[in-house]
């Protein structure tokens, strides 16, 4: 499969176009194409930091999301401010990562975002999109059925 990838930020050239850091890795990691440090205080507002990059998917059969980055997340409290961001076929305008520090305030504990920093990371992932067939009842039961959250014990 081929992507069409619009760099849009000349510094990526430098600081790394995407690409999948290991053999193994399922997903390219997005630099904060930013022009100075930004500080993200705790439990302020989630802020859009410019990828530097947009897409042409073009294909029913894909999105891509936008998932935080572990050792951020858990090491310095940098997760993303909609926890994962949904990037449809058909958008191809810049893609941009809402990072949210949520330490507590009373930790004080300030995150600074460095211009080329790897802060997220993009996956691509198969799309399925079903016909919907109004039922008054399911033609089969589960197991489960109707149960909510906890039905199945804690």
């Amino acid at each position: 499969m081929t992507l069409e990838v619009k760099i849009l930020d000349a510094r990526l050239h430098e600081w790394g176009l995407p690409k999948y850091q290991t053999e193994m890795a399922a997903a390219i990691d997005l630099f904060a194409c930013i022009d100075a440090p930004l500080i993200l205080q705790p439990q302020e507002a989630a802020v859009l930091i410019p990828s530097g990059i947009a897409l042409h998917m073009d294909s029913l059969e894909l999105c891509a999301v936008i998932l935080p980055r572990s050792g951020l997340g858990h090491k310095k409290g940098l997760v993303l401010g909609n926890s994962v961001g949904l990037i449809d076929a058909d958008y191809t305008a810049q893609c941009f990562i809402s990072a949210w520090n949520r330490n507590p305030p009373s930790s004080g504990q300030a995150i600074t975002v460095n211009p080329g920093e790897r802060i997220a990371q993009m996956m691509f992932l198969p799309v399925l999109r079903p016909q919907f067939k109004v039922v008054s009842e399911f033609s089969s039961p589960s197991q489960r059925g109707g149960g909510g959250f906890g039905s199945t014990g804690v």
